[in-house]
């Protein structure tokens, strides 16, 4: 599913124009992203939390035998609800 086929099932699934389902899902992003940006977490009841983690800088060994040093950076992370699991689980079942 493409960005345009999930605006388009939102939009029928809660009965709002697809222009406005639109805007919607844009703002949350915006939100979403600035949120996560401050370093901040969310936690959405029965799908999950998400976390910005940082990665510690690190030696690696390249394939020809170089070693390197990788900068620390910041990632997101997702676990998802126990809930959230048990329907993939069951889903995947039938």
């Amino acid at each position: 599913m493409n960005h345009k086929e999930f605006i388009s099932a939102l939009s029928q699934r809660t009965a709002l124009t697809t222009k406005h389902t639109q805007s919607l899902v844009t703002s949350l992003l915006a939100e979403l992203s600035a949120r996560f940006e401050d370093g901040d977490s969310l936690t959405v009841q029965g799908f999950g939390s998400f976390e910005v983690k940082k990665k510690l800088e690190r030696v690696i060994i390249s394939p020809t035998g170089q070693r390197m040093l990788v900068p620390p950076k910041l990632t997101l992370g997702f676990k998802p609800s126990p809930t959230l699991k048990e329907s993939i689980q069951e889903g995947g079942d039938e």
